[in-house]
Protein backbone atom coordinates (compact mmCIF):
# COMPACT_ATOMS: atom_id res chain seq x y z
CA UNK A 1 0.00 0.00 0.00
CA UNK A 2 1.46 3.25 -1.18
CA UNK A 3 1.92 6.68 0.83
CA UNK A 4 -1.14 8.42 -1.28
CA UNK A 5 -3.72 5.63 0.26
CA UNK A 6 -4.34 7.07 3.91
CA UNK A 7 -4.47 11.01 2.31
CA UNK A 8 -6.96 9.89 -0.21
CA UNK A 9 -8.96 7.62 2.18
CA UNK A 10 -9.15 10.32 4.90
CA UNK A 11 -9.61 13.44 2.18
CA UNK A 12 -12.62 11.18 0.90
CA UNK A 13 -14.37 10.54 4.53
CA UNK A 14 -14.00 14.55 5.29
CA UNK A 15 -15.87 15.43 2.26
CA UNK A 16 -18.51 13.04 2.67
CA UNK A 17 -18.52 13.85 6.14
CA UNK A 18 -18.88 17.20 5.76
CA UNK A 19 -21.62 16.27 2.85
CA UNK A 20 -24.02 16.81 6.24
CA UNK A 21 -23.36 19.94 7.94
CA UNK A 22 -23.35 21.49 4.42
CA UNK A 23 -26.93 20.09 3.99
CA UNK A 24 -27.92 20.94 7.33
CA UNK A 25 -26.41 25.13 6.92
CA UNK A 26 -28.51 25.03 3.70
CA UNK A 27 -31.83 22.82 4.74
CA UNK A 28 -33.34 26.10 6.33
CA UNK A 29 -33.67 28.47 3.76
CA UNK A 30 -33.62 25.32 0.87
CA UNK A 31 -36.35 22.85 0.46
CA UNK A 32 -35.18 19.53 0.25
CA UNK A 33 -36.11 18.88 -3.72
CA UNK A 34 -34.49 22.33 -5.03
CA UNK A 35 -31.35 21.51 -2.97
CA UNK A 36 -30.69 18.52 -3.99
CA UNK A 37 -31.84 18.81 -7.81
CA UNK A 38 -28.81 22.23 -7.88
CA UNK A 39 -26.41 19.97 -5.94
CA UNK A 40 -26.67 17.02 -8.91
CA UNK A 41 -27.17 19.88 -11.48
CA UNK A 42 -23.57 21.89 -10.25
CA UNK A 43 -21.66 18.39 -9.78
CA UNK A 44 -23.01 17.02 -13.56
CA UNK A 45 -21.65 20.48 -14.87
CA UNK A 46 -18.25 19.94 -13.43
CA UNK A 47 -18.03 15.87 -14.01
CA UNK A 48 -19.43 16.33 -17.93
CA UNK A 49 -16.54 19.13 -18.74
CA UNK A 50 -13.49 16.64 -16.70
CA UNK A 51 -15.06 13.51 -19.07
CA UNK A 52 -14.65 15.63 -21.88
CA UNK A 53 -10.94 16.45 -21.25
CA UNK A 54 -9.69 13.32 -20.32
CA UNK A 55 -11.70 10.72 -22.59
CA UNK A 56 -11.80 13.28 -25.36
CA UNK A 57 -15.46 14.45 -26.86
CA UNK A 58 -16.33 11.32 -28.88
CA UNK A 59 -15.05 8.57 -26.73
CA UNK A 60 -17.35 10.89 -23.97
CA UNK A 61 -20.51 10.98 -25.43
CA UNK A 62 -20.13 7.97 -27.16
CA UNK A 63 -20.09 6.18 -23.52
CA UNK A 64 -22.44 8.36 -21.69
CA UNK A 65 -24.96 6.96 -24.58
CA UNK A 66 -23.90 3.24 -24.19
CA UNK A 67 -24.87 3.87 -20.47
CA UNK A 68 -27.97 5.75 -20.24
CA UNK A 69 -29.88 2.91 -18.70
CA UNK A 70 -27.62 2.38 -16.24
CA UNK A 71 -27.18 5.78 -15.35
CA UNK A 72 -30.56 6.53 -15.13
CA UNK A 73 -31.23 3.54 -12.44
CA UNK A 74 -27.74 4.88 -10.73
CA UNK A 75 -29.27 8.80 -10.95
CA UNK A 76 -32.41 7.41 -9.20
CA UNK A 77 -31.33 5.10 -6.24
CA UNK A 78 -27.44 6.78 -5.64
CA UNK A 79 -28.70 10.17 -5.93
CA UNK A 80 -32.12 11.79 -6.13
CA UNK A 81 -33.98 9.60 -3.73
CA UNK A 82 -31.34 8.94 -1.39
CA UNK A 83 -30.37 12.58 -1.49
CA UNK A 84 -33.86 13.81 -0.83
CA UNK A 85 -34.30 11.65 2.17
CA UNK A 86 -30.76 12.66 3.51
CA UNK A 87 -31.81 16.44 2.95
CA UNK A 88 -35.52 15.76 4.21
CA UNK A 89 -33.92 14.24 7.39
CA UNK A 90 -31.95 16.79 8.61
CA UNK A 91 -35.08 19.18 8.35
CA UNK A 92 -35.71 17.36 12.25
CA UNK A 93 -32.30 16.00 13.06
CA UNK A 94 -28.85 16.91 13.96
CA UNK A 95 -26.26 16.86 10.95
CA UNK A 96 -24.38 14.45 12.63
CA UNK A 97 -26.71 12.33 13.27
CA UNK A 98 -27.50 12.14 9.95
CA UNK A 99 -23.84 11.21 9.37
CA UNK A 100 -23.87 8.42 11.75
CA UNK A 101 -27.14 6.93 10.31
CA UNK A 102 -25.51 6.76 7.53
CA UNK A 103 -22.96 4.17 8.37
CA UNK A 104 -25.68 1.38 8.15
CA UNK A 105 -25.10 1.69 4.42
CA UNK A 106 -22.98 -1.86 4.45
CA UNK A 107 -25.12 -3.39 6.49
CA UNK A 108 -27.72 -2.18 4.47
CA UNK A 109 -25.92 -4.34 1.55
CA UNK A 110 -25.83 -6.74 3.32
CA UNK A 111 -29.66 -7.40 3.75
CA UNK A 112 -30.57 -6.50 -0.10
CA UNK A 113 -27.64 -8.80 -0.81
CA UNK A 114 -30.10 -11.88 0.73
CA UNK A 115 -32.38 -11.51 -1.71
CA UNK A 116 -29.76 -10.39 -5.09
CA UNK A 117 -27.04 -12.62 -4.61
CA UNK A 118 -27.85 -15.58 -2.90
CA UNK A 119 -24.36 -17.66 -3.53
CA UNK A 120 -22.90 -15.48 -1.10
CA UNK A 121 -22.01 -17.49 1.98
CA UNK A 122 -23.68 -15.75 5.34
CA UNK A 123 -21.98 -16.57 8.64
CA UNK A 124 -23.95 -16.15 11.84
CA UNK A 125 -21.68 -13.71 12.57
CA UNK A 126 -22.91 -11.26 10.13
CA UNK A 127 -26.59 -11.72 11.85
CA UNK A 128 -25.38 -10.40 14.78
CA UNK A 129 -23.80 -7.46 13.18
CA UNK A 130 -27.41 -6.86 11.68
CA UNK A 131 -28.98 -7.05 15.22
CA UNK A 132 -26.44 -4.50 16.74
CA UNK A 133 -26.70 -1.97 13.75
CA UNK A 134 -30.37 -2.27 14.31
CA UNK A 135 -30.16 -1.88 18.42
CA UNK A 136 -27.53 1.47 17.25
CA UNK A 137 -30.33 3.04 15.20
CA UNK A 138 -32.71 2.54 17.81
CA UNK A 139 -30.39 4.63 20.53
CA UNK A 140 -29.84 6.83 17.71
CA UNK A 141 -33.41 7.76 17.17
CA UNK A 142 -34.54 7.65 20.96
CA UNK A 143 -37.44 6.49 22.53
CA UNK A 144 -38.08 9.88 23.66
CA UNK A 145 -36.03 11.85 21.35
CA UNK A 146 -35.93 15.85 21.82
CA UNK A 147 -37.05 16.74 18.14
CA UNK A 148 -40.01 14.16 19.30
CA UNK A 149 -41.44 11.35 16.42
CA UNK A 150 -40.61 13.97 13.74
CA UNK A 151 -36.53 13.41 15.01
CA UNK A 152 -37.41 9.43 14.73
CA UNK A 153 -39.11 10.32 11.31
CA UNK A 154 -35.68 12.04 9.93
CA UNK A 155 -33.08 9.51 11.58
CA UNK A 156 -35.40 6.66 9.71
CA UNK A 157 -35.22 8.83 6.44
CA UNK A 158 -31.43 8.43 6.56
CA UNK A 159 -31.52 4.80 7.67
CA UNK A 160 -34.04 4.45 4.09
CA UNK A 161 -31.50 6.70 2.13
CA UNK A 162 -28.60 3.78 3.25
CA UNK A 163 -31.07 1.53 2.02
CA UNK A 164 -31.28 3.09 -1.78
CA UNK A 165 -27.24 3.27 -1.31
CA UNK A 166 -26.85 -0.51 -0.86
CA UNK A 167 -29.46 -1.05 -3.52
CA UNK A 168 -27.19 0.98 -5.94
CA UNK A 169 -24.48 -1.43 -4.73
CA UNK A 170 -25.96 -4.28 -5.61
CA UNK A 171 -26.91 -3.11 -8.87
CA UNK A 172 -23.38 -1.92 -9.84
CA UNK A 173 -21.89 -4.97 -8.78
CA UNK A 174 -24.71 -7.06 -11.21
CA UNK A 175 -24.54 -4.78 -13.83
CA UNK A 176 -21.75 -2.26 -14.06
CA UNK A 177 -18.08 -4.23 -14.41
CA UNK A 178 -17.51 -2.73 -17.70
CA UNK A 179 -18.70 0.99 -17.03
CA UNK A 180 -15.92 3.15 -16.30
CA UNK A 181 -16.54 5.56 -13.25
CA UNK A 182 -16.70 8.75 -14.02
CA UNK A 183 -18.61 7.89 -17.03
CA UNK A 184 -21.11 6.80 -14.35
CA UNK A 185 -20.70 9.21 -12.15
CA UNK A 186 -21.30 11.67 -14.65
CA UNK A 187 -24.49 10.21 -16.27
CA UNK A 188 -25.77 9.52 -12.70
CA UNK A 189 -25.73 13.09 -11.76
CA UNK A 190 -27.12 14.29 -15.04
CA UNK A 191 -30.43 11.97 -14.78
CA UNK A 192 -30.48 13.16 -11.22
CA UNK A 193 -30.79 16.36 -12.13
CA UNK A 194 -33.74 15.21 -14.56
CA UNK A 195 -35.25 13.40 -12.11
CA UNK A 196 -35.32 16.15 -9.10
CA UNK A 197 -36.03 19.30 -11.54
CA UNK A 198 -40.13 18.17 -11.57
CA UNK A 199 -40.70 17.87 -7.94
CA UNK A 200 -37.94 21.09 -7.27
CA UNK A 201 -40.50 23.32 -8.93
CA UNK A 202 -42.90 23.17 -6.56
CA UNK A 203 -40.42 23.73 -3.53
CA UNK A 204 -38.71 26.90 -4.89
CA UNK A 205 -37.96 29.36 -2.17
CA UNK A 206 -39.93 32.56 -1.96
CA UNK A 207 -37.39 34.67 -1.20
CA UNK A 208 -33.57 34.48 -1.76
CA UNK A 209 -31.89 32.14 0.25
CA UNK A 210 -29.11 33.80 2.78
CA UNK A 211 -25.41 33.68 1.77
CA UNK A 212 -24.88 30.76 4.20
CA UNK A 213 -27.17 29.04 2.26
CA UNK A 214 -25.77 29.19 -0.87
CA UNK A 215 -22.53 28.68 0.11
CA UNK A 216 -23.42 25.46 2.08
CA UNK A 217 -25.44 24.45 -1.01
CA UNK A 218 -22.10 25.41 -3.42
CA UNK A 219 -19.82 23.68 -1.04
CA UNK A 220 -21.87 20.54 -1.00
CA UNK A 221 -22.13 20.34 -4.77
CA UNK A 222 -18.29 20.92 -5.46
CA UNK A 223 -17.23 19.18 -2.14
CA UNK A 224 -18.87 16.81 -1.05
CA UNK A 225 -20.68 15.21 -4.50
CA UNK A 226 -18.15 16.37 -7.62
CA UNK A 227 -14.96 16.05 -5.95
CA UNK A 228 -15.51 13.28 -4.18
CA UNK A 229 -16.48 11.16 -6.74
CA UNK A 230 -13.14 11.80 -8.41
CA UNK A 231 -11.71 10.83 -5.00
CA UNK A 232 -13.68 8.07 -4.66
CA UNK A 233 -12.48 6.13 -8.05
CA UNK A 234 -9.27 7.33 -7.52
CA UNK A 235 -9.01 5.25 -4.74
CA UNK A 236 -10.91 2.56 -5.87
CA UNK A 237 -8.43 2.30 -9.13
CA UNK A 238 -5.51 1.72 -6.89
CA UNK A 239 -6.79 -0.23 -3.80
CA UNK A 240 -9.91 -1.86 -4.45
CA UNK A 241 -13.32 -1.66 -3.04
CA UNK A 242 -12.61 -3.67 0.55
CA UNK A 243 -10.13 -1.09 1.05
CA UNK A 244 -11.91 1.56 0.67
CA UNK A 245 -15.12 0.45 2.46
CA UNK A 246 -12.67 1.47 5.40
CA UNK A 247 -14.54 5.05 4.91
CA UNK A 248 -17.63 3.72 6.15
CA UNK A 249 -15.95 3.94 9.84
CA UNK A 250 -14.41 7.15 9.35
CA UNK A 251 -16.96 8.90 7.73
CA UNK A 252 -19.94 9.53 10.91
CA UNK A 253 -17.05 10.67 13.00
CA UNK A 254 -16.06 13.39 11.04
CA UNK A 255 -19.94 14.34 10.60
CA UNK A 256 -20.03 14.27 14.53
CA UNK A 257 -16.83 16.23 14.95
CA UNK A 258 -18.17 19.35 12.42
CA UNK A 259 -21.82 19.19 14.07
CA UNK A 260 -19.91 19.64 17.18
CA UNK A 261 -17.24 22.10 16.32
CA UNK A 262 -18.66 24.27 13.58
CA UNK A 263 -22.78 23.95 14.65
CA UNK A 264 -22.65 23.45 18.43
CA UNK A 265 -24.52 20.42 17.96
CA UNK A 266 -24.31 18.43 21.12
CA UNK A 267 -22.55 15.22 21.41
CA UNK A 268 -25.04 12.91 23.30
CA UNK A 269 -24.47 9.45 24.91
CA UNK A 270 -27.02 8.12 22.28
CA UNK A 271 -25.28 9.40 19.79
CA UNK A 272 -22.08 8.34 20.72
CA UNK A 273 -23.18 4.67 21.60
CA UNK A 274 -25.47 4.42 18.42
CA UNK A 275 -22.16 5.48 16.69
CA UNK A 276 -20.05 2.51 18.65
CA UNK A 277 -22.92 -0.25 18.13
CA UNK A 278 -23.84 1.01 14.13
CA UNK A 279 -19.70 0.38 13.90
CA UNK A 280 -19.45 -2.64 15.33
CA UNK A 281 -22.65 -4.20 13.62
CA UNK A 282 -20.63 -3.01 10.19
CA UNK A 283 -17.68 -4.71 11.68
CA UNK A 284 -19.15 -7.80 12.03
CA UNK A 285 -21.85 -7.66 8.97
CA UNK A 286 -19.46 -6.84 6.62
CA UNK A 287 -17.19 -10.09 7.53
CA UNK A 288 -14.75 -7.83 8.87
CA UNK A 289 -14.97 -9.44 12.10
CA UNK A 290 -15.19 -13.66 12.25
CA UNK A 291 -14.67 -14.70 16.32
CA UNK A 292 -13.30 -18.06 16.63
CA UNK A 293 -12.37 -18.43 13.14
CA UNK A 294 -9.55 -17.18 10.59
CA UNK A 295 -11.12 -15.02 8.44
CA UNK A 296 -11.70 -15.56 4.79
CA UNK A 297 -11.47 -13.31 1.61
CA UNK A 298 -15.21 -12.68 0.21
CA UNK A 299 -16.10 -10.97 -2.79
CA UNK A 300 -16.06 -7.68 -3.16
CA UNK A 301 -18.83 -5.70 -3.59
CA UNK A 302 -19.05 -2.37 -6.05
CA UNK A 303 -18.86 0.83 -3.43
CA UNK A 304 -21.58 3.42 -4.22
CA UNK A 305 -20.95 6.75 -6.30
CA UNK A 306 -21.85 9.17 -4.13
CA UNK A 307 -23.02 10.47 -0.50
Amino acid sequence: MTRSYWPLLLSLAAAWGASYLFIKVAVDDIEPAPMMAARSLIAAALLVPYLLLTLGRRRALTDLRSSWRDALVLGAINAAIPFWLVAWGEKHVDSSVAGIAQATVPLCSFLVGLRFLPHERIAPARWVGVGLGVVGVGLLAGFNPQGGWWAVAGTLAVVLASLSYASAAIYGQLRLRAVSGPVLAAGSMVAATLLLLPPSLFQLPDERPGWKAIAGLLALAVVGTALAQLVLYRVLALYGARRLSLVTYLMPAFALAYGALLLDEPVTGAAVGGLALILLGVAFGSGAVRPGRQRQPEPEPEPVTGR
